[in-house]
């Protein structure tokens, strides 16, 4: 299921904060059309303003500090010095004022409605409606930090959607896990797939190899929900999800490249977006670009 647009999510689909043009924007996925989150990277000039609530749920990780914030929610006013690594989050939804002292820089996190909604119902008893996300102003979460840190590293690589919602649902789980006021359910023990299932995933993604693959269409074909069928495919392979799909993709180049199609066109059938995106990923995972490994076959 694709969970945003078909375009990806972009600043405009933000609160509007890194829109201020005090703001200094060093690098964003705004071009990467990922359907799960937003992710932008930034040096923030001080500034105070309010804004309406937002479709989907803010995470602000400060990377350098301290600072002095405030923040008024719901009536109340809060003041803080915040240092490296502090959170900042905003459920959906949700009206706020900020005010921001000094300079900082920091990654914002837009994780998407319907990926939290689709955690909820995985990992709790209540219903969303039930469900209480809690704000945040200055607590630590290192995932999430890490999270943050790791979707700075995605946009410089360019990393393609498939990726990105692999770690769009890390952060959605983080945030229901310990960021939620729920009742939570009972995670099944990780004794990994059966191996009619694995057979169903394997012939699904052989089958759909040009076509987006998703890891809920992965857990589909395993009858399993998303965040369930994640922990034991990795206890069954010793690798996530969206690494079996590359994986398998970049076998199926090597073996295309074996005859004549020019390197565009086997990138499309493979599954890549491009023909660079085929590159890169090849030569991450092999040590050449396809173009030399062709050769070699000469």
């Amino acid at each position: 299921m694709r969970i945003g647009t078909e375009s990806g999510l972009t600043a405009a689909d933000t609160h509007g904060i890194l829109l201020r043009p005090e703001h200094e924007v060093l690098q964003s996925s705004d071009s990467l059309e990922w359907q799960s989150f937003y992710a932008s990277h930034q040096r923030e000039a001080p500034y105070a303003d309010t804004f309406g609530g937002n479709d989907h749920h803010l995470i602000i990780v400060h990377l350098n500090g301290p600072v002095r914030i405030r923040r008024e929610l719901s009536g109340e006013r809060r003041e803080a010095r915040i240092g490296t690594g502090g959170l900042f989050i905003l459920p959906a939804q949700r009206d706020f004022g900020v005010a921001l002292m000094s300079p900082l820089e920091t990654v914002h996190l837009y994780v998407h409605r319907k990926l939290i909604a689709a955690t909820v119902r995985e990992l709790c008893d209540d219903a969303l409606d039930s469900v209480e996300f809690l704000p945040r102003m200055g607590e630590h979460d290192p995932l999430l930090e890490q999270l943050a840190r790791l979707a700075c590293t995605m946009i410089k690589e360019r990393q393609s959607d498939l990726f990105a919602d692999s770690v769009a649902r890390l952060i959605a789980a983080q945030l229901v896990r310990h960021h939620a006021l729920a009742k939570r359910v009972e995670l099944p023990r990780i004794t990994g797939l059966q191996p009619s299932q694995i057979a169903r995933v394997r012939a699904l993604v052989a089958e759909k190899m040009e076509a987006p693959i998703s890891v809920d269409d992965l857990a589909r074909a395993a009858n399993l929900s998303p965040i369930h069928f994640a922990r034991q495919f990795k206890r069954s392979t010793g690798r996530a999800p969206y690494q079996y799909i590359i994986e398998q993709r970049v076998e199926r180049a090597r073996d295309l490249l074996r005859g004549d199609l020019p390197i565009a066109e086997i990138a499309v059938r493979c599954g890549f977006t491009h023909q660079e995106h085929l590159t890169r990923i090849f030569g991450r995972t092999t040590g050449v670009t396809p173009a030399a490994y062709r050769r070699s076959l000469r």
